[in-house]
């Protein structure tokens, strides 16, 4: 959740500045229920217990999913970014067996129990690539306390330039009348 809150303040961060992600917010995204289905997917195999690999599989087949959508929508300013860090976070899942390792010092500085049920990340032993896998954290007792990886990073990263690339300067009433009020300037010739 906590990539989840920095994404959504990503987004709207441009507010800060007196600029509208609209549009962020109204592009016309080719297959965008692909990146709806991985949130979903990544909730359900975080919060159900799913039988067998089932949760390790499709953990691996979000980010697949998550990268489909962002190659098809490569055009726009970020996604590439975005796109780093799911690779980033999908590789290094994928030679993890479904699984983003964590460092232990994170993990406890996040107050995360190592030995609950499936989880995204975990400390594992001897994971391949560990310095990709959550190496840092958000202690607890801050709100949405958690760990996060460099793939993390450039997600949030990648989301702000795509909101701040798609924003519009917010005008004001002032501004708004002015225009309707202004007269036509006429060619003459």
């Amino acid at each position: 959740m906590l990539v989840l809150a920095a994404c959504v303040i990503a987004v709207l961060s441009p507010l800060l500045a007196g600029r509208w992600p609209a549009g962020l917010l109204l592009r016309r995204w080719r297959w965008a229920w692909l990146i709806w289905a991985s949130l979903v997917l990544q909730i359900v195999i975080i919060d159900v217990h799913l039988p067998g690999a089932l949760s390790e599989v499709l953990h691996v087949g979000t980010y697949v999913a998550a990268f489909a959508f962002l190659w098809l929508n490569r055009e726009v300013r970020g996604t590439l970014v975005v796109a780093a860090g799911a690779i980033s976070n999908g590789v290094t899942i994928a030679l993890n067996g479904g699984v983003l390792p964590a460092s232990a010092a994170a993990t406890a500085a996040a107050g995360i129990d190592p030995d609950h049920a499936f989880a995204n990340t975990a400390v594992i032993e001897d994971p391949v690539l560990p310095w990709l896998g959550d190496v840092f954290a958000w202690p607890d007792p801050l709100p949405l306390s958690n760990t996060f990886s460099v793939g993390d990073v450039l997600i949030v990263v990648g989301v702000a330039i795509v909101a701040w690339s798609s924003s519009r300067p917010l005008r004001s009433a002032g501004d708004a009348r002015a225009g309707d009020d202004a007269p036509v300037a006429r060619a003459e010739g």
